[in-house]
Formats: structure tokens, C-alpha cells, sequence
């Protein structure tokens, strides 16, 4: 399949770049962002951390304001991040900023009008990875990690397809969204009514009724201000318990759900994948 190179700036010794591609899976063009460290080539691929992104962001926030480069140069990991939702003028939206175009959550929609589109995570964990793995000096070692919505996929992501990764962080993880208003809207509206289908995309279903075999390190800011309605961590240890998972939640004091968060903490995510992916 064929890539566009939107744009290029050479950072940290390497090359950050977006491109454009059909997506089959999606049924649109999708843009993704990579950053290639320097130490990457032909005769040395590296290892990919995968980044996915909050609700009404596009691959440029995390690439732009998350200061990723400089650690992610040194320890020469790649780092992928697509955009939220599928894009496109025939493509389904809605007013909300929590439903349709930047809000796609990471499933496979089956209603309509939403079905057509919106199959978020065959991309992120089919499509997407196999053009990569095509097109670049890249292993086929890779971890996950996201924030908000996009923790909330990587995640699921990661859990559901245990053999395919590292290990998984996030930062402000919607952990249990069959129980916070985000997670009930989306739901409602990509998945149906039947709660049964739901369970599949909630990182707290998940983890209570299967132990994870990879390692789990999350952040969560004291000051978020979606903290108690919507992001609900509490409810992911209860079910790491459950099941005997190992997990890390941090909570740090004074911290809110920005990118000045992320950024904070974001060298610690990925040495913390680094000691998997180079294991």
C-alpha cells in the first residue's frame, strides 16, 4: 500500500514525519505520525511504542506537545501515533466532541451509522502495524500506551491481544467506561444497547476476568478534573485483584489531564517500555 509524506522535520537526531494512506479497514484516508530515532535502519531495525490519543485530538498532539523524542532517541525506540477516529466528509459525526470524528474509542462499530467507518481497532491493531512493519526499519516488537480515551485503548488493545505486545501504559485512562457517561454515550451508540458487547472495550471487564501477562504502569493526576466521573482508576485495581494481575498506579500529586502531564512523566513511560522491548 502506498504512503504520502504529508510533512518532515529532522528532531533529536532523527525524523519525525506524517503520512497518508487509504485505509482499508476504515473505508477513508487515515493520516498517522512516526518517529524514527536515529540508530534505525535496514541493518538495525528498532522496536515501536505505540501512542494513542484523547478524545478530539489527531496524531499532532502527542508528536507536538508530549517532548517524547529526546528519550525515545536515546533508548532508539520508533514511535507511532494514527489519529482518533476515521476522517472524510462521508464519514459519520456527531455535534458532540465525544462522539463521532476525534472520538472513534478503539472499537469495531456495528451500528449504524457508524459501522461503515468506525473500526478503530482493527486499524490500530491490524492495519496499521503491518504498514509500518512494510514501509519502515521497524521490528515487529511493540508496546502501547495512550491518554484518556487513548489509554483507555491501548489498554483494551493490549489486553485483548497479550501475545502482539511489551507491555502497556497510560496516562488518565477512561478505565471502566460502562460506567462513566463517555463511555456510555460511545458505547450506546457504536456498540447497541447490549451491555454483553460492551464488556469487550472495558479495560476494567477485561482485566477482572483474565490475569495480564504484561506489565501495566499507569499515571493519573490528584488535580484531573475528570478524575471521579469519568476516569474511575480505582475501578481497574479492584479488578487487577480480581484477577491477580500486577499493576502500577501512580498517582501524582497536583497534576491535571493536559499535555503538561503527560509531558512530566512521559520519559519514565518510555524507559519503562524500553527494559520489554529491548528484553
Amino acid at each position: 500500500m502506498s504512503l504520502e509524506v504529508i510533512s518532515k522535520a529532522k528532531v533529536c537526531g532523527g525524523w519525525h514525519k506524517q503520512y497518508s494512506h487509504k485505509s482499508i479497514s476504515l473505508n477513508c484516508d487515515m493520516r498517522f505520525a512516526l518517529f524514527l530515532p536515529p540508530n534505525a535502519s535496514a541493518e538495525s531495525p528498532v522496536p515501536v511504542l505505540y501512542w494513542l490519543s484523547g478524545l478530539t485530538c489527531t496524531d499532532e498532539n502527542f508528536m507536538q506537545k508530549a517532548g517524547a523524542f529526546k528519550k525515545a532517541a536515546e533508548l532508539g525506540i520508533a514511535i507511532v501515533a494514527p489519529d482518533t477516529s476515521p476522517r472524510g466528509d462521508d464519514v459519520a459525526d456527531d455535534e458532540g466532541y465525544d462522539l463521532g470524528k476525534g472520538a472513534g474509542f478503539y472499537l469495531n462499530a456495528t451500528q449504524t451509522p457508524w459501522a461503515s467507518h468506525y473500526k478503530m481497532y482493527d486499524y490500530i491493531v491490524k492495519e496499521l502495524p503491518a504498514l509500518v512493519e512494510q514501509h519502515f526499519p521497524v521490528t515487529q516488537t511493540k508496546s502501547i500506551s495512550g491518554h484518556s480515551m487513548g489509554g483507555h485503548g491501548a489498554l483494551t488493545i493490549g489486553l485483548k491481544n497479550q501475545e502482539q505486545y511489551r507491555s502497556i501504559s497510560a496516562f488518565s485512562p477512561i478505565t471502566n467506561p460502562m460506567n462513566c457517561p463517555w463511555g456510555q454515550k460511545a458505547f450506546t451508540q457504536y456498540l447497541g444497547s447490549n451491555k454483553e458487547f460492551w464488556r469487550e472495550y472495558d479495560a476494567s471487564e477485561l482485566l477482572a476476568s483474565a490475569q495480564s501477562r504484561l506489565p501495566i504502569l499507569v499515571d493519573q493526576g490528584d488535580a484531573d478534573n475528570f478524575l471521579q466521573e469519568q476516569l474511575k482508576p480505582e475501578n481497574l485495581i479492584t479488578a487487577a485483584k480480581q484477577s491477580d494481575s500486577e499493576i502500577e498506579l501512580r498517582m501524582q500529586a497536583g497534576y491535571d489531564h493536559s499535555y503538561f502531564f503527560i509531558q512530566s512523566f512521559i520519559d519514565e513511560h518510555i524507559a519503562f517500555h524500553s527494559k520489554y522491548l529491548k528484553a
